[in-house]
C-alpha cells in the first residue's frame, strides 16, 4: 500500500531517518525494509534516509503485506458502520450500545472491529485498535486505518492530547462539578470488574462537569485524563453515584448502561488540523 502525506507548515527540517525514527515512529525493522527497497519518495522522487525533508514536501511510504503483523479478521456487516469522520489515516465511529469493540480471540465475529473491516475491504485499508469502549457503552471510537499512523494516534492517547468527553445518567444527586482521583485496580473477587485499590491500583483521573440534576438522578459529563477499564463506572460507583443501568457496578436496571462517548477531539498527527467529533444524539 503506498501512504502519501505532505508534510504541515510546522514541520522543522530534518533527515528522512529522523523523521521515519523519532516523529512517526517506524519501527527498526521497517525502516531497513523501506531502506532497502528505496520505497520512500519525496516528492516523487526515490529519497535517500539522510536527505533533509521539510514542510511542504509530500512523502510517500509503500510498505507491503508483510511489512507488519496483522491478524486477520471475519468481516462482518459494513452496513452497521456509522461513519463521524475519515480519511486516509483515521476513522472516527459512532459505536452502539451492546457490542463488543473487537474480538478477543482469533476468528470471533459479531464485534464493530468486523463490520468496520467490511467497510474499509474496497480501499484495502484495515482497522487497528487505538483505544476501546466497553460493551454497554455507546458514541466516538477511534480506529487507526494503516499501521503507519497507529504508534502516533497511540502516543496521542497516552500523552492525554486525546479529547474524550462522555454523556452520563447517574443514581443520585451531583449538584457541583468535581474530580475524582481515587486509583484503580483488578477485583481479586471477580474477574470481570474492577475496584478502588489506593496502595496498588493505577493512576485513575475523571474530571466531572454537571449538566442537570434532581435528587434522584444526575445527568453529567465525564473528561477522562486517564483510560483505565470501566474508570468512570468505578468513580461514580465509589462515590455512591452509579451509572444507571449498569449491570456491574449499579442496582438501578435501564434498558442499557446510561454512558456515551459524546466528544472527541485531537490534533491530526499528520496534518496537525484539529478534528472535533461529536456523537449525537446521545443520551439526552
Amino acid at each position: 500500500m503506498n501512504y502519501t502525506i505532505q508534510l504541515p507548515a510546522s514541520q522543522k527540517p530534518l533527515s528522512l531517518a529522523d523523521l521515519l525514527e523519532k516523529q512517526w515512529l517506524v519501527p527498526r525493522k521497517v525502516r531497513h525494509l523501506l531502506r532497502m527497497r528505496k520505497n520512500c519518495l519525496v516528492n516523487g522522487a526515490v529519497a535517500e534516509f539522510h536527505q533533509i525533508v521539510q514542510a511542504g514536501d509530500t512523502l510517500t511510504v509503500i510498505l507491503e503485506e508483510t511489512d507488519y503483523n496483522y491478524q486477520p479478521l471475519q468481516l462482518g456487516q459494513a452496513k452497521n458502520v456509522k461513519v463521524l469522520y475519515e480519511d486516509s489515516h483515521l476513522i472516527v465511529v459512532d459505536k452502539p450500545a451492546g457490542i463488543k469493540t473487537h474480538p478477543n480471540e482469533p476468528g470471533e465475529k459479531g464485534t464493530l472491529m468486523n463490520d468496520l473491516a467490511a467497510y474499509l475491504a474496497p480501499s484495502q485499508s484495515r482497522p487497528y485498535v487505538v483505544h476501546r469502549l466497553d460493551q454497554e457503552t455507546s458514541g466516538t471510537l477511534l480506529f487507526a486505518k494503516n499501521p503507519l499512523v497507529l504508534p502516533l494516534l497511540s502516543r496521542l492517547l497516552e500523552e492525554k492530547q486525546i479529547y474524550r468527553r462522555y454523556q452520563a445518567l447517574v443514581k443520585g444527586e451531583i449538584s457541583r462539578d468535581l474530580t475524582i482521583t481515587k486509583k484503580i485496580g483488578r477485583d481479586r473477587h471477580d474477574r470481570r470488574k474492577r475496584v478502588i485499590d489506593p496502595r496498588g491500583g493505577q493512576i485513575a483521573v475523571t474530571h466531572v462537569e454537571v449538566f442537570s440534576h434532581t435528587p434522584k438522578e444526575s445527568r453529567i459529563f465525564c473528561i477522562l485524563e486517564t483510560g483505565r477499564t470501566h474508570q468512570i463506572r468505578v468513580h461514580l460507583a465509589a462515590l455512591g453515584h452509579p451509572i444507571i443501568g449498569d449491570p456491574l457496578y449499579g442496582k438501578q436496571t435501564a434498558p442499557r448502561l446510561m454512558l456515551h462517548a459524546y466528544q472527541m477531539s485531537l490534533k491530526h498527527p499528520f496534518t496537525e488540523e484539529t478534528i472535533e467529533i461529536t456523537a449525537n444524539p446521545g443520551l439526552w
